[in-house]
């Protein structure tokens, strides 16, 4: 995947959205220069940061972005986070894009590095799922990674995953799983199991992974016992951080959730101005 052509894709369909900025064409004299800094108001995991940058220098050439930690570190409030130098207007056209990805991706990341601490002493992993912002899911998905977690598929093309509906439309759960591998023989293949007798099944049509799709503990803790680490299992639906501990410990080798990136709560930070030069 072209990240940087689509990162600069996405950036400017959001400048885009802006348009020209009236306001500081008005306040601030052609060619002035200003210097900010951006403040963590909460503590969390930074994802994002070259995301920023680039935002920056898409709106002006000229704006200098210095930071003071990278992605994937851990910052406490009140922490400053970069110092942003250069022509007046484009730092203040740029400054909400710039904030709104740096924000959203280090809320997927904070939440993923807090479900991944509740999974300590377990051997369980987690996942994120195409639960996404639409047309950002490369961003929310490396957030998540630099959070600690783990990248399920991409899309629809990089793992075959046979669902509910594709099992009943195609008549049974064997005749799903066959006419995925008579079309693509080469992918990896995923099914859903709603029951245990689902899983025996699959365990014996030797598929690359089982989704337990809403099961209960007990049903997990069952299908751990059946498979015997013959396939690797995955717990979803409905995990949460309260819930996610108790998923982990039947035994699950990874654990998909949606919250972490349709449910993000984007980490405060904000934009100061220092001073104009």
């Amino acid at each position: 995947m072209h990240t940087r052509r689509m990162t600069d894709e996405i950036i400017r369909l959001a400048l885009n959205e802006d348009g020209r900025d009236i306001t500081s064409e008005a306040v601030l004299p052609e060619g002035a220069t200003l210097r900010a800094v951006m403040i963590a108001k909460a503590g969390g995991v930074m994802a994002g940061l070259e995301v920023a940058a680039r935002v920056f220098a898409l709106t002006d050439p000229g704006i200098a972005c210095s930071f003071d930690v990278s992605d994937g570190d851990e910052v406490s409030a009140g922490q400053r986070l970069a110092v942003i130098t250069g022509p007046a207007r484009g730092i203040l056209k740029a400054e909400r894009v710039a904030l709104n990805f740096l924000q959203r991706m280090s809320g997927i990341a904070t939440l993923t590095a807090e479900y991944v601490r509740r999974l300590q002493g377990t051997r369980a992993k987690i996942l994120d799922t195409r639960k996404t912002a639409p047309g950002q899911r490369f961003m929310d998905k490396e957030a998540v990674r630099l959070g600690g977690g783990e990248n399920h598929r991409m899309g629809l093309w990089d793992m075959a995953l046979i669902k509910d509906n594709h099992i009943d439309a195609a008549g049974s759960l064997t005749e799903a799983v066959n006419r995925v591998r008579q079309a693509f023989p080469g992918a990896a293949v995923e099914v859903e199991a709603r029951t245990i007798a689902d899983v025996r099944a699959l365990v014996d049509l030797a598929v690359d992974r089982i989704m337990l799709d809403n099961f209960t503990l007990r049903d997990m803790k069952e299908a751990v016992e059946l498979v015997a680490g013959r396939v690797p299992l995955e717990a979803s639906g409905g995990i949460t951080l309260e819930t996610v501990r108790a998923v982990a410990l039947t035994g699950v080798d990874y654990i998909s959730a949606g919250e972490i990136t349709h449910s993000v709560r984007a980490l405060d930070i904000s934009m100061i101005i220092e001073g104009q030069r």
